[in-house]
């Protein structure tokens, strides 16, 4: 009598789905070259002002600072926006800056460029500050930008959906380091828990102190030399 060779369907092994890492229930997207208001931010490139071009349109910052190598100088503002994917809401249950690596840089390996002046305001309704100096850095909710009346600080969690995103901002500074960072956000939903990386296209972040650097604006029409002056009379981060 001939047999079939083929196996039963319910002798199949699983493993070709188990296999596979299960779905997230959210979609995000992260920008890094996100300015203040008073555009107060730096760039540390090494390069001089003469092979410098005029600072960008801000929507224009990722592509200008690419082309010119530039890592943030002294803080990066890290813009999140997170989305669920699907019918159920997601809890976001918190985000982790976690720090690979901490570099002690040296003066000689570039000059601030200050971004200051310019540019519109930003309206942000998540704020959080980040040291990246500490042993164990901590993301900190923060009242929200608004000038005349800013949200209040208010932490995790929050709840997004497919029609109800979350706009998050994370200020990361150091003052003594080179250092490369990534997120962990974390998120629940119907009974799953799970944890997203937030990273630079697959690299980490880069965030390196202007202490110690030469430090330069641009004011008609050139790169001039900022005074300490005129540096005290910035925003600040």
């Amino acid at each position: 009598m001939p047999t079939d060779s083929s196996s039963p369907p319910d002798n199949r092994t699983s493993a070709d789905t188990t296999a596979r890492p299960p779905t997230v229930p959210l979609t995000w997207t992260a920008d890094s070259h996100v300015w203040r208001p008073e555009c107060d931010h730096d760039y540390v490139i090494a390069k001089p002002p003469r092979q410098v071009p005029p600072p960008p349109a801000p929507q224009d910052a990722a592509v200008w600072a690419t082309s010119m190598g530039a890592a943030h100088g002294r803080t990066t503002h890290l813009q999140i926006t997170v989305q669920g994917s699907g019918s159920a809401p997601v809890t976001l249950e918190g985000v982790r800056v976690r720090v690979l690596n901490r570099a002690a840089p040296t003066a000689a390996k570039g000059i601030a460029y200050s971004m200051y002046e310019g540019c519109g305001a930003i309206l942000i309704p998540r704020h959080f500050s980040v040291d990246l100096d500490a042993h164990r850095p901590l993301a900190r909710s923060l009242p929200g930008n608004q000038t005349d009346d800013p949200d209040p600080a208010l932490d995790f969690p929050y709840r997004v959906s497919l029609r109800e995103p979350e706009v998050l901002l994370l200020s990361a500074r150091t003052d003594s380091c080179t250092c490369d960072w990534y997120v962990d956000l974390d998120w629940s939903s119907q009974g799953r828990t799970g944890t997203v990386r937030i990273d630079d296209h697959g690299r980490p972040f880069r965030t390196t102190t202007i202490k110690g650097l030469p430090r330069y604006w641009y004011q008609d029409a050139g790169w001039v030399p900022m005074t300490s002056a005129e540096a005290a009379s910035e925003t600040g981060d």
